[in-house]
């Protein structure tokens, strides 16, 4: 029985459009994440940095987006949606600024921090709109589609900010990235709404509880802790390619020129995006297949992983490509699953915690195994060999979280 209940919302052109105005607040968020990627080397030159202490930009953003995404839950559920998706864009806004007119490394670190924060009350914000104006069947679809804005607003965020950096220049190029990101904020403000009307309880909460009552909600529930370890298994491998790794391995561990490395990062990257409405459709009809996917999918990248740190003398290309095209679609596929888990035992007034611990498993696997693979590519000599060894501890970590998620999801069916 695909038709919502009485007390769950109906979707409709008006859902989708606060939906809309939400994700293309995400969209922008994703621009301002990995905008720093194209304007590293000027960033360097205009800061007197060197790489080490510049790469600490990125990773400083992406810790601070690790260490709120609880926090932010917390926010979401007593603020709701509209006010905390406006105070995100208001700090990446500023952030931005700071960036665009810092005379020195310090004041562009507050700004990336600034961005990070900002960027931390995005996505679980627009997923529990979902969550609040969509009926349950149709959430492993809108959250699958989200997934998908980000992915292209990870892929498209390279070209247009080198236009910008060479047409108009630095400052002109992040102000006026602070510039659209004000005029979203205005247009959230207006459009965006945290329950449709006449939904029942009017409140941006169900049933208001303490921090430690949410926290221990999320985690007794089988859904979120499946959903956390699902993101820790999949969701955590591309991401480590893409914010530092993928580039590097292609060129300096499979051989690959510089432009057919690009190409290929950015062609894995956006060719999974059109699976995820697909499976969210899958989902939405027949929710029983969550598990068996979820499962399949885990154990095929683990082994994918395994082989590419096992195999004698190097991987070969095909190997390596493959298993990041795996990753790919692992980091495309997991809003649809794992925060669709993440909504299972959860009213949906208070899925802004469950969803912060799923979303924060990922990240933190991701963030712990970048930094890890860079010590250990630090300690190595530069050997192709060497990012077979880098890539030990994603590997690990991806085998373990798919032996966990195995287990809870054996525990919840015999349960």
């Amino acid at each position: 029985m695909n038709s919502a209940s009485p007390a769950e919302p109906q979707g409709g052109a008006r859902a989708w459009l606060v939906w809309g105005v939400a994700v293309g607040g995400y969209f922008l968020a994703m621009l301002h994440r990995n905008g720093l990627g194209v304007a590293a080397l000027e960033a360097q030159s205009r800061f007197d940095v060197g790489p080490a202490l510049l790469s600490l930009l990125p990773m400083l953003q992406l810790l601070v987006y690790v260490i709120l995404q609880v926090p932010a839950g917390l926010l979401a559920d007593r603020l709701g949606p509209r006010y905390t998706l406006v105070m995100g864009m208001a700090a990446m806004a500023i952030g931005s600024c700071m960036f665009a007119l810092a005379p020195g490394i310090e004041v562009a670190v507050v700004g990336r921090f600034l961005i990070g924060l900002g960027d931390a009350l995005v996505f679980l914000n627009v997923i529990r709109l979902a969550a609040l104006w969509f009926p349950r069947a149709r959430y492993a679809l809108v959250s699958g589609l989200t997934g998908v804005v980000g992915g292209t607003g990870q892929v498209a965020s390279a070209a247009p900010l080198a236009w910008a950096l060479g047409g108009i220049g630095w400052v002109a190029a992040f102000l006026a990235t602070a510039g659209l990101t004000v005029l979203m904020a205005l247009l959230m403000l207006v459009v965006v709404r945290d329950r449709p009307t006449g939904a029942a309880g009017h409140s941006t909460v169900a049933d208001p509880i303490s921090a430690w009552a949410a926290l221990k909600e999320a985690l007794r529930a089988d859904g979120p802790r499946i959903g956390m370890a699902h993101h820790a298994a999949v969701m955590a491998p591309f991401t480590m390619m893409m914010v530092l790794w993928g580039y590097p391995f292609l060129v300096n561990g499979l051989g690959l020129s510089e432009s057919v490395a690009a190409l290929t990062l950015t062609g894995l990257a956006a060719g999974a995006l059109p699976l995820a409405p697909l499976a969210g459709v899958l989902v939405g009809r027949r929710p029983g297949v969550r598990a068996y996917f979820a499962l399949v999918f885990g154990a095929t990248l683990s082994l994918g992983w395994l082989l590419l740190v096992l195999w004698p003398d190097g991987a070969p290309v095909p190997l390596g490509v493959a298993v990041l095209a795996l990753s790919a679609l692992g980091q495309t596929m997991a809003p649809t699953i794992s925060f669709d888990f993440a909504r299972d035992g959860i009213p949906a007034g208070r899925t802004g915690v469950a969803s912060g611990l799923v979303n924060m498993s990922g990240f933190t696997t991701a963030v712990v195994c970048t930094v890890a693979a860079g010590a250990i590519l630090q300690a190595l000599p530069e050997d192709p060999t060497s990012y077979q060894v880098a890539f030990v501890p994603m590997a690990v970590t991806t085998v373990l979280s798919t032996c966990v998620l195995a287990v809870f999801i054996r525990r919840r069916v015999r349960t």
